[in-house]
C-alpha cells in the first residue's frame, strides 16, 4: 500500500491535483474536524467491506485516485487494501492520519518596512495556531513568539535565515494547544518570557516577566511588551519596531479573543470589560498602518480557514480592522453582551492544557499530547 505524508497531501491539495480524499473515521469524528474536501466513508476493519461502502466510493471517486485517511493511518490502510482487492489500482494512505495532519506547517514571510527586520509567520495548518520568528538581519539573532510543541519548525526557520535564537516569548498561557515555549528555551538555554501578570496564573515553571512598556532589543529591532488583559489576565501583545503588533489571542483578523476560559462563565463580563479597554485604550491607539499579526486564525470543521488561505499571510492593517470588524465599533455595554451571550463551545481538554502550560503538571506521553490537541483551535469570541 502506497503511503504519503501529511505534508505531501497538503502539497497535492494546494496544487489542485485531482483525487478524492476518503476519511474512514466515525461520522462524529469526521463532523467535528476533517480535511478540506474529504468525504466520509466510515470503516471498521473488524466488519466486512460492504457493497454499499464500495458503491459510495465508486460514486465519490468517479475514476479519480483515492487518498484514504483515518485517525492514525491504521484503519485507512485496511480500507485501502479492500479497495485494491475490489479493483482500485491508484490508492494511497496518509501516514499517521489526522494526527500527522495536525502537525503540518507553512512558514510565511511577512513584508516589513525595515530592511533590518525579519518576520516569519508559522501556521499550524490544521489547528490555525500562528507563531512567529522575529529577527535582526544585522545582528543575525532572533526571538521566537508563541511556539507550538513542534519546536523544530521554529528552529528550522530561524536557522535557514541565519539567525541564532536568543529568547523565547509567549503572549499568554495558552488553553487550546501545548506551548513549546518553555521547552524550546530550556533546550537552547535562553530566557523564556511571559507577561509580568502571569504571577496571577499560578505559573510554576521559571520565566522572566515582562512589564507593560518593557522593551527587548535584538540588534536594532525593538520589541515592546504591551499588557492587554481580556482573553487572559496576563496577556501581552508585542509591538515589533513600531510597525507590527503580535496580538496573541487579543485581536484576530476576523474576531477578538473569547474571555471566559480563565474568568469563568459567571465572571466572563470582567474579562470582556478588560478586553474592551485593551482594544480601545491600547491597540486602537496605534497608527492605522500597524500590521496586526494574531496568534490564531479560525479553522472551520471542514478544515478551511475562515479568512485567508494556508500559506498566505494571516495579517491585516489596523485601520482596515477598525473600519471592517463590527466588534470594534460597539459601545462597551454591547461589546460585553456580545462576548458573554454568544460564547462558542470551549476547547476540549483546555483545563488540562492550562495545567501543562503553567508547569503545574508534566506530560511524558507524546500520544496524550496529540490527543489533547486534536481538532482546530477555538479561541475566537
Amino acid at each position: 500500500m502506497e503511503q504519503i505524508t501529511a505534508d505531501r497531501l497538503a502539497d497535492k491539495l494546494d496544487a489542485g491535483e485531482s483525487f478524492t480524499v476518503v476519511d474512514t473515521r466515525s461520522e462524529d469524528s469526521y463532523e467535528q474536524w476533517h480535511i478540506p474536501g474529504a468525504e466520509n466513508v466510515p470503516f471498521d476493519p473488524d466488519d466486512d467491506f460492504s457493497d454499499e461502502q464500495l458503491d459510495r466510493v465508486d460514486t465519490l471517486a468517479d475514476g479519480q485516485p483515492v487518498v484514504a485517511i483515518c485517525g492514525k493511518g491504521l484503519t485507512s490502510t485496511s480500507f485501502g487494501f479492500e479497495l485494491e482487492r475490489h479493483g482500485y489500482d491508484d490508492v494511497s494512505v496518509v501516514k499517521g492520519g489526522m494526527e500527522d495532519w495536525s502537525t503540518v506547517y507553512e512558514a510565511v514571510p511577512i513584508k516589513t518596512e525595515s530592511d533590518e527586520l525579519f518576520l516569519a509567520q508559522l501556521q499550524r495548518r490544521a489547528k490555525g495556531c500562528l507563531g512567529y520568528v522575529v529577527g535582526s538581519r544585522a545582528a543575525e539573532s532572533a526571538v521566537v513568539v508563541d511556539p507550538t510543541r513542534q519546536t523544530d519548525q521554529f528552529t528550522l526557520v530561524a536557522g535557514e535565515a541565519g539567525f541564532t535564537i536568543d529568547r523565547v516569548l509567549d503572549t499568554h498561557v495558552h488553553a487550546d494547544h501545548i506551548s513549546g515555549g518553555r521547552t524550546l528555551a530550556e533546550t537552547l538555554d535562553v530566557p523564556y518570557h511571559l507577561g509580568k501578570e502571569a504571577t496571577d496564573r499560578d505559573v510554576a515553571s521559571e520565566y522572566e516577566p515582562l512589564a507593560d512598556g518593557e522593551t527587548i532589543e535584538i540588534g536594532d529591532v525593538e520589541i515592546e511588551a504591551l499588557h492587554t488583559p481580556g482573553h487572559t489576565s496576563e496577556m501581552v501583545n508585542y509591538l515589533v519596531d513600531g510597525e507590527a503588533l503580535l496580538t496573541g489571542d487579543t485581536l484576530f483578523v476576523e474576531s477578538v479573543g473569547r474571555t471566559e476560559l480563565q474568568f469563568g462563565d459567571e465572571d466572563a463580563a470582567t474579562g470582556a470589560e478588560l478586553l474592551y479597554e485593551s482594544l480601545h485604550e491600547t491597540i486602537l491607539e496605534l497608527p492605522d498602518d500597524t500590521t496586526i499579526l494574531p496568534g490564531h486564525v479560525s479553522v472551520a470543521a471542514d478544515g478551511r480557514y475562515e479568512v485567508g488561505s494556508p500559506g498566505d499571510p494571516i495579517a491585516a492593517r489596523l485601520g482596515n480592522l477598525r473600519d471592517d470588524l463590527d466588534l470594534l465599533g460597539l459601545e462597551k455595554d454591547e461589546f460585553v453582551s456580545r462576548l458573554t451571550e454568544n460564547a462558542p463551545e470551549k476547547p476540549p481538554n483546555y483545563e488540562r492544557v492550562i495545567e501543562l502550560n503553567t508547569g503545574r503538571d508534566s506530560l511524558d506521553d507524546p500520544a496524550e499530547a496529540t490527543e489533547l490537541e486534536l481538532g482546530p483551535n477555538n479561541c475566537a469570541a
